[in-house]
């Protein structure tokens, strides 16, 4: 179902879930109904898995946000360009470098933080920043 025929409801919600509530549960929850609806396109699932990875971190799982990071690596790296609407280049840079915290992380302690998904595009900008103003029920309908 398209939010003014370019992006997909639960897209835009997982994009304001990872930027602006920073609940990395609820952007599975979504990304996981897109990833169904749209046949298991590498992309959400990869971007499912980095916000996974995430709250298995935040959680004090460390090994699980390895293993996701790295799931999640291998299925966002070969894409090599940006996905509908945001920098996806940066935000496998930005997952490397917190993958490669972790790996060292028995060393080099750290807590969790959170990434952004940097929006290239100002129509998915402006859906995000609407449902700041307008926050989602999951699952109760449309923007």
């Amino acid at each position: 179902m398209s939010v003014n025929g370019s992006y997909d409801r639960l897209y835009v919600e997982f994009v304001y879930y990872f930027n602006i509530e920073r609940d990395y549960f609820e952007c599975h929850e979504v990304m996981e109904e897109l990833w169904l609806e749209e046949g298991r396109a590498p992309l959400y699932q990869g971007l499912l898995q980095v916000a996974v990875g995430l709250y298995h971190h935040r959680n004090g799982n460390v090994s699980g946000a390895i293993k996701l990071l790295t799931a999640a690596l291998e299925k966002l790296e070969p894409l090599r360009s940006d996905g509908p609407g945001i920098d996806l280049v940066k935000l496998v840079s930005d997952s490397r470098t917190y993958l490669q915290r972790l790996e060292r992380i028995t060393v080099e302690p750290f807590d969790s933080y959170d990434l952004d998904i940097t929006i290239v595009d100002p129509e998915l900008s402006a859906l995000v920043e609407y449902l700041r103003n307008h926050p989602p029920n999951h699952g109760e309908g449309e923007l």
